[in-house]
């Protein structure tokens, strides 16, 4: 058992696991700071994350096979994380993060829709203006009614995060089209996009404190529905819209 302690959007965890692969994948949030909170997967855990694979396969029209244990692990802690944050105003989004000139954008849409590559498209027009926040699995923090988005070590194929934090400015929901247009949403419009880009629990328990989160979110930032191609005049436009 391999024991060590990483900050996630301001919040101490002591890591509790069996395969060394693990610590290493965490080298980059890796502190010295006391733990608030411990995460150590059980047997029980593990099946549990080999289960939602297999859901994923069955999804997807593919044969069910078992993944390596130390991948099981490092998916047990990702959920169990998750969910143990949310008792500190944390939520897990599913979303491509950037910060431009110290803001933080989210661009989320469903897989395979591009929002990887919008945000890449903003890397090549803005330039050293954007970091990379987290392309796959940011986090948001709420703290005093304020929203901060977050980097984690699961950022997508790409791989593409940094261990950084920005005030979140807006998360903006990105559709295909033809033709380049940004416009804001209506709140009664944005929270059911957030809702499903969000962690999600079979726990009703857990879910009113996620939809408590996802509210204050809702309350703390704007929110856009963006319809572009993948050319640069699209960040052009979502930029303007936005900022």
């Amino acid at each position: 058992m391999t024991t060590f302690v990483i900050e996630i959007a301001g919040v101490p965890a002591r890591i509790k696991c069996r395969f060394p692969e693990n610590q290493l994948f965490f080298r980059g949030y890796i502190t010295d700071r006391p733990p608030v909170i411990t995460v150590e997967p059980s047997d029980e855990d593990i099946d549990k994350a080999q289960a939602s694979f297999y859901m994923t396969d069955e999804a997807h029209g593919q044969p069910k096979y078992r993944r390596d244990a130390a991948v099981l692990e490092n998916t047990a802690i990702h959920g169990i994380l998750a969910e143990k944050l949310l008792s500190y105003g944390v939520l897990l989004i599913h979303g491509s993060a950037l910060s431009i000139d110290g803001q933080a954008i989210i661009f989320i849409a469903p897989s395979g829709t591009g929002k990887s590559t919008h945000a890449g498209i903003w890397r090549k027009r803005f330039g050293d203006r954007i970091r990379m926040i987290n392309d796959d699995k940011p986090m948001i923090r709420i703290s005093d009614g304020k929203a901060a988005v977050y980097g984690t070590p699961w950022n997508g194929k790409h791989r593409l995060s940094n261990n950084i934090s920005a005030p979140l400015k807006a998360i903006v929901k990105l559709e295909r089209d033809e033709i380049n247009h940004i416009a804001p949403m209506k709140k009664s419009d944005a929270f059911p996009s957030l809702v499903a880009h969000a962690y999600l629990s079979k726990d009703p328990v857990i879910m009113e404190r996620v939809l408590e989160l996802e509210r204050q979110i809702l309350n703390a930032a704007d929110f856009y529905l963006l319809g572009c191609n993948m050319t640069e005049e699209a960040a052009e436009v979502s930029f303007n819209g936005i900022m």
